[in-house]
């Protein structure tokens, strides 16, 4: 066992600042201007802030819905975009930075000791046991496996498996409806199993112009929520196919709020050859004005015990939109009670984009950046130049969680810039802190010249129905963009990097005059960042050179007792690698009854069969610092991909289990290192 070098600590240290964060979730969108026919829900004052209004009927929806939609239309669809090898024309379509799409950036981690021990799980010995890497405490997370301390609940390859914890056997084994998962939420005997159930399409006549085989139907992805009951064999109860695409979900005592994305199913058309540009346009233009409003609402599909239904998910009068929208996209939040049975989810749409949500107990938010990841298309999405996502900002929507029933529009505002992911958004005591950085798209226009952007925590509080300004702190890592943010309590972390990284301490204290009180400037960056208490902070990311080049993957304990002298105290480092945990904080294991640290992940490939090397870099933190423990590796597949990869850590009673698509395994932990308890293959 190697024990890393550490600096002396300061004498004094500060107690850790640990104040729970308010329950809630957000989801951030972009928003549009007043239509005929519409009302406002009761409170809204006709401000210039963003807010949601409601569509008065089906009628109304659908002339709004066509009427935002008609400068976007051209040749090719709502894009605006010129598909590679086609000409443009005269007329063809606008610029394509009006009507742009929005990526999904679902992560997620929570406070200390936030992973708890105690669940509605099945009977039996309750052991202690880790959890899920939720960002807040009390609001749970999908992902890849579950545990109640019992038995281990998989979809790691797709395939729902159940591992019981005290044989060590597979105790189900389950192929889903509509094929592989990639993400689940446990409660009681009930899993609820969420996917993108791919692309829905039909066969291609004959003779016809687009690809042979097959073509993309208008309405692009599509969701599926499986409900499988796990009090005996395991079964499916309930299976809800949806029009969209799945962002994500949050789960507060077995009730859980799904948010999708659907875009509208109108069939346009595009050329196909030079010239014929101005039909295209003309033929997309009459599409438009004979859409229904079937065509822009989301539809469903229900089976379960023998039965099946199918229709229109959600009616026109719970369907609310900004000020100002595009009409390209619509988010639907759906509710189910996991110990129930699985109905249509109880849904309310709002005619936004939306790409990241975060949740509290108490509340939801749902927030869009702008992020021009891709724009809709007749066949399909594009890719947007990366200079045109500078100068944008980012739309939150506030939904109270509080009542029975479905979530009800509170607020709504806007901050400038871009979000990194959930965790640039935090509720404490009214307000709602949001990280962001403006001009990460800029690009310097000489060699000594650096990139135009900056980085800003602005703080906002409620006031009637709008989402307002109360304080921001700003100029944070110029030139740079965030890769990392946490909030604990009245402090706050944000790391920069384009060279080196400024880890930023904030006091958030005050709303109205947040401040920076601290910075750290080392080599390398951290991608994730975790709250240890005692003052001390985990970071986790890439070491890297002075001209910013890195050289694999960094774990850093930082010192933040005093936030105006943070300080790195310990590090590890693994040359050439990297760790899930830099895009995904669910892969991140902290169990602090013992100081356990675990995180999966991946070397290089190297050898005749070209296999990534790695595993699962089990560290021990205590007073002194940071303690290398070992490595967990389990046992390579049959296959280049079937590798035995580590996905997911978590501790059960006193043993560390890891979960890859090929299998898991049970280890000891000790002084002296790790040693194999068990092994259960899948498949």
């Amino acid at each position: 066992m190697k024990r890393l070098r550490t600096p002396p600590r300061p004498a004094g240290l500060a107690a850790a600042l640990v104040v729970l964060l308010a329950a809630g979730l957000v989801v951030t969108d972009t928003l549009t201007s007043d239509k005929p026919g519409n009302h406002r829900d009761a409170g809204t004052e006709a401000t210039g802030a963003p807010r949601l209004v409601s569509f008065d009927s089906c009628a109304a929806a659908l002339e709004g819905l066509r009427e935002s939609v008609r400068p976007y239309v051209g040749a090719y669809g709502l894009s605006g975009a010129q598909p590679y090898g086609v000409p443009a024309e005269a007329g063809a379509a606008p610029d394509a930075a009006a009507v742009e799409g929005r990526g999904a950036v679902p992560n997620s981690a929570p406070a200390p000791g936030a992973a708890g021990a105690e669940d509605a799980g099945s009977a039996g010995k309750q052991r202690p046991h880790s959890g899920t890497n939720n960002h807040e405490r009390g609001v749970e997370e999908p992902d890849l496996v579950q545990t109640d301390g019992n038995r281990v609940v998989s979809v790691v390859d797709g395939t729902l498996r159940v591992v019981d914890v005290e044989s060590t056997a597979v105790t189900a084994e389950l192929e889903l409806p509509g094929g592989p998962a990639s993400q689940l939420l446990l409660h009681g005997d009930r899993a609820l199993v969420l996917a993108s159930g791919g692309v829905a399409g039909k066969p291609v006549e004959p003779g016809s112009v687009r690809d042979p085989g097959f073509a993309p139907e208008p309405g692009g992805l599509r969701s599926r929520l499986v409900l499988v009951d796990l009090a005996g064999p395991a079964r499916v109860v309930g299976t809800l196919e949806l029009d969209g695409e799945y962002v994500d979900a949050r789960a507060i005592e077995g009730r859980a709020r799904i948010v999708v994305r659907s875009v509208p199913r109108l069939p346009f058309t595009q050329p196909h050859e030079a010239g014929s540009a101005g039909s295209a346009l003309r033929e997309n233009r009459e599409i438009l004005e004979a859409s229904s409003i079937e065509d822009w609402l989301p539809r469903y599909e229900l089976t379960g015990d023998g039965t099946r239904q199918e229709g229109t998910l959600v009616d026109c009068a719970r369907v609310s939109h900004p000020d100002t929208y595009s009409g390209t996209a619509m988010l639907t939040v759906l509710t189910v009670e996991l110990s129930g049975r699985l109905g249509t989810g109880d849904p309310v749409s709002i005619v936004a984009e939306g790409d990241t949500v975060y949740g509290t107990e108490s509340s939801l938010y749902v927030a869009d950046d702008g992020y021009p990841t891709a724009i809709p298309m007749a066949g399909g999405r594009m890719p947007m130049p990366e200079g045109k996502r500078q100068h944008r900002r980012t739309e939150i929507h506030q939904f109270d969680l509080a009542r029975q029933g479905p979530p009800r529009h509170v607020a709504s505002g806007s901050v400038e810039g871009t979000l990194l992911n959930q965790y640039s958004l935090s509720e404490h005591e009214g307000h709602l802190r949001v990280a962001t950085t403006t001009g990460a798209g800029g690009m310097p226009r000489g060699p000594d010249q650096v990139p135009d952007s900056v980085s800003a925590v602005t703080v906002l509080g409620r006031e009637g129905s709008e989402l307002t300004q109360v304080g921001r702190v700003g100029g944070l890592g110029k030139g740079e963009r965030i890769y990392a943010v946490r909030f604990v309590g009245p402090v706050g972390y944000v790391v920069t990097f384009r060279e080196t990284d400024p880890l930023y301490t904030l006091d958030l204290a005050d709303p109205t005059a947040p401040r920076a009180v601290g910075e750290l400037k080392i080599t390398g960056y951290s991608a994730y960042l975790h709250d240890a208490g005692s003052g001390r902070l985990i970071g986790v990311g890439q070491e890297a050179d002075r001209q910013g080049r890195t050289s694999g993957l960094q774990v850093s304990l930082f010192d933040v007792g005093d936030p105006a002298t943070p300080a790195r105290i310990a590090q590890h480092q693994v040359p050439g690698a990297r760790s899930e945990v830099e895009s995904d904080p669910h892969a991140f294991l902290y169990w602090p009854p013992i100081g356990l640290i675990v995180l999966p992940y991946t070397s290089p490939p190297t050898g005749p069969d070209w296999r990534h090397g790695g595993g699962a870099l089990v560290l021990r933190l205590d007073e002194r610092g940071l303690t290398e423990v070992g490595t967990v590796r389990q046992p390579a597949g049959s296959g280049v991909a079937a590798d035995g990869v580590v996905r997911r850590a978590m501790v059960i009673g006193d043993r560390l289990w890891t979960v890859s698509s090929e299998g898991a395994l049970v280890s000891q932990v000790a002084e002296g290192g790790t040693s194999r308890m068990a092994w259960i293959p899948f498949g």
